[in-house]
């Protein structure tokens, strides 16, 4: 098994005063160190190279540079929405050593005498500001890094359509460090001048007579869409199980309401409706805080599939499942009496089918 060769070091505003023994003796005999124009100047003998564009192309550079003892430099805690946990994805984790700094959450939560254990973190860079719609609720605390000076602004407009424009927010930047600022507002009117690189914190607070969307959508939130009663979107995602990166395939109708809701579910779940792809329908699931709706001619591997048309059909479904992947097959539509039939996939690729139908509620008709 190869050693390590790469140090992956996390830095704060403090620079090396900041740092562990450990990570200050790697930034002082490394070789090499590759990081943003953003981090401070060093006084260590070692070349500095930038970031390259993209993941592999870093990992080459690093790669190039195995015999110079390599450090790469990222913000705060390298594992927590940063480039260091990123370059697991090309960099076997046995070959780097990670020295983490307090992570710009942990320096929040301090500024703002928050629970971090309360919070919920995100991280918006490379992801449309809509990814936050789902986690706005009332009395919910978010902290989120974002792309810069132009994020606050959209999200301040998002809150504020949502029922939010009361929300609490606050820019914060360069904590503890000599340039450090605070800037604080409400959502709605929001102006204010933030600096390139911050942190967004919002302390959401519903607007008098706002009526704020919960996390699986009422009816008339999808209306056009061939949406099934809150009821049975309550029960299928119930069974479909949604969860962190796991991904639906939805074909049919009602399909795409149900893709939304699965969406705005869990954290990084992703779904694909089975179809041309439909540019105003992106826009109103993004809208709804499902921006990650995808579109696709034939159906990827995925974790649960919905399939709205013959049982015969819907069956063959199964194929494209992952281990362990869910199945549910909507034969009849959602109409009082109307039949629904669900399968799972076993490990063995077991296939095990039960009949239901919504009447007043969910009724089992047969094993």
């Amino acid at each position: 098994m190869t050693g390590p060769w790469l140090d992956v070091v996390g830095i704060g505003e403090a620079g090396l005063a900041g740092l562990a023994p450990a990570a200050r003796a790697a930034l002082e005999t490394a070789g090499v160190i590759v990081g943003g124009d953003r981090f401070p100047v060093l006084p260590v003998p070692a070349r500095r190279l930038p970031w390259p564009k993209g993941m592999p192309a870093l990992a080459a550079l690093l790669r190039a540079e195995r015999m110079n003892r390599p450090v790469m430099l990222v913000t705060g805690d390298p594992l927590w929405y940063s480039v260091g946990a990123r370059i697991l994805s090309q960099l076997p984790g046995e070959e780097i050593r990670f020295h983490p700094a307090l992570s710009v959450f942990q320096l929040c939560a301090a500024r703002l005498r928050w629970s971090l254990a309360d919070v919920e973190t995100l991280a918006l860079l490379r992801r449309p500001p809509e990814t936050a719609i789902p986690f706005f609720a009332p009395g919910a605390r978010l902290l989120m890094v974002t792309e810069g000076a132009k994020a606050p602004p959209v999200i301040a407009r998002l809150l504020t359509e949502a029922g939010y424009g009361a929300s609490r927010m606050v820019v914060l930047s360069a904590l503890g460090g000599p340039d450090e600022r605070i800037i604080e507002g409400e959502a709605r009117g929001w102006s204010a001048p933030c600096p390139d690189f911050l942190t967004l914190a919002v302390e959401c607070r519903v607007e008098p007579g706002a009526a704020p969307l919960p996390r699986i959508l009422p009816d008339e939130a999808l209306a056009g869409l061939g949406a099934s009663p809150l009821e049975a979107r309550a029960a299928a995602l119930a069974f479909l199980w949604p969860r962190r990166g796991a991904r639906l395939v939805a074909e049919g109708s009602g399909a795409a309401a149900l893709a939304i809701d699965w969406l705005r579910a869990a954290r990084d779940a992703e779904a694909t409706l089975i179809g041309p792809d439909d540019e105003a329908l992106r826009a109103r699931a993004a809208a709804l805080g499902a921006p990650r709706l995808a579109f696709a001619e034939t159906a990827p591997p995925a974790d649960a599939a919905f399939f709205a048309g013959p049982e015969a059909e819907g069956r063959a479904r199964l194929a494209a499942l992952k281990p362990g992947g869910r199945l549910l097959i909507e034969a009849q539509g959602w109409a009082e009496g109307a039949t629904s039939r669900f399968a799972i996939m076993g490990p063995e690729g077991e296939r095990r089918f039960s009949h239901w139908r919504i009447a007043k509620g969910w009724e089992r008709t047969e094993p």
